[in-house]
């Protein structure tokens, strides 16, 4: 029996814990396990590193929300990231990367796997044909975000899985920004769906977490190794608190979206506002392809401020609602200026960000309540 996203986020790897019938499965805070008898680990746990019951039913969950085989949860998003780069690829691969991604994943191709021997090139995901172009003999993954962080840009996930399968590479997709209610990019194509788990999915601000989703269950076999070999493994407290957060994803995504449609509302057309960014918005380039992809178009606004970058920071300074600081998906509304924060580490590249950019995460307080303090911050 299939069943709905709320139901399997709240039920799926989670059932009641069988020896007391605690309707929460319980937190498996231990690093080591009794054995039966030499090499006879007890369903198979020997060491928290490599498996544990806490972990294994967050991993369960995320599996069926994103509808892959295999879900794998990591101490950060980074760290999911760069345990798939050293799966996949060698030194001397080569991948394709939107031309705005999220800045710590510019850092950790450029500052990080460069160095390691990975070639990687930017393209704008959103131009297919330009994807394909950047695509060489070497490619072994085409990396997209859709949304895009910061500047919201839209990839059509089933051409590019075309694209990318016709030359033999993985789509990888981070689906962050959207979350596996909004959009499952396995649906699409894509072969790896990257989170970070700190955001949406967890969802209160309160834990640090990334995951992987696959769809085939070799692949699946690889990175569970190197999950174990590499060792950035999500702790059972922060699975634990991740997946408390996971089963209000579907309801907090339907509040993040209605408040973020009435923010952009407000801010379209105001006199302080150069232009607003949302896939929401009909003239957005990728709103057909949004439209047809995702279930709504999120909780994350960018906008460009008429006066420029110091009136971009003076924004950010004078809002009271919303909390001056980095990260997003959290209920509470986040504002920052990417040029200074996130994407800092693009500075000076190809990916570097407009100076006159801000990034809203619009929370699920009361909505008039947001739009009153973007009206006095914007004065």
């Amino acid at each position: 029996m299939s069943h709905g996203f709320d139901t399997r986020a709240i039920h799926a790897g989670q059932e009641p814990e069988p020896r007391t019938g605690a309707v929460i499965p319980p937190i498996y805070q231990t690093s080591t396990y009794a054995q039966e008898e030499v090499g006879a680990p007890r369903l198979g746990y020997e060491y928290s590193r490599s498996g544990n019951p806490t972990r294994d039913a967050l991993q369960e969950c995320l599996a069926s929300l994103e509808g892959g085989t295999r879900g794998l949860a990591f101490a950060s998003g980074l760290a999911a990231e760069d345990t798939l780069l050293r799966t996949v690829c060698v030194p001397g691969d080569h991948v394709v990367i939107p031309d705005d991604a999220y800045g710590g994943t510019y850092r950790l191709f450029a500052k990080v796997a460069e160095r390691w021997g990975l070639q990687w090139t930017a393209v704008a995901i959103s131009d297919p044909d330009a994807v394909a172009a950047a695509i060489r003999p070497t490619t072994k993954i085409v990396w997209v975000e859709t949304p895009t962080n910061p500047l919201l840009g839209i990839a059509d996930l089933a051409v590019l899985a075309e694209r990318a399968h016709a030359h033999g590479a993985l789509l990888v997709v981070d689906n962050t920004f959207a979350s596996p209610y909004l959009q499952q990019p396995i649906v699409h194509g894509a072969d790896v769906v990257v989170h970070s788990t700190t955001k949406y999915l967890g969802g209160h601000s309160d834990v640090v977490g990334g995951a992987l989703v696959v769809n085939d269950a070799e692949l699946g076999e690889r990175l569970a190794f190197h999950q174990n070999a590499m060792g950035a493994i999500n702790g059972p407290f922060d699975a634990w608190l991740t997946q408390r957060g996971i089963k209000t994803l579907g309801v907090r995504m339907e509040r993040h979206c209605d408040n973020a449609e009435r923010v952009v509302e407000f801010l379209t057309g105001h006199p302080a506002v150069a232009g607003v960014l949302y896939p929401g918005l009909p003239e957005h380039p990728g709103h057909k392809v949004a439209a047809a992809q995702m279930r709504r178009f999120g909780g994350m606004v960018s906008f460009r401020a008429a006066g420029g970058e110091q009136a971009a920071v003076d924004i950010c300074h004078r809002t009271r609602l919303f909390v001056l600081a980095e990260s997003l998906g959290g209920v509470e509304s986040l504002i920052e200026h990417p040029g200074r924060m996130t994407h800092a580490s693009a500075a000076g590249s190809p990916l570097e960000v407009p100076a006159d950019l801000v990034r809203l995460s619009v929370g699920i307080e009361t909505v008039g309540d947001l739009i009153d303090d973007l009206e006095q911050a914007l004065r």
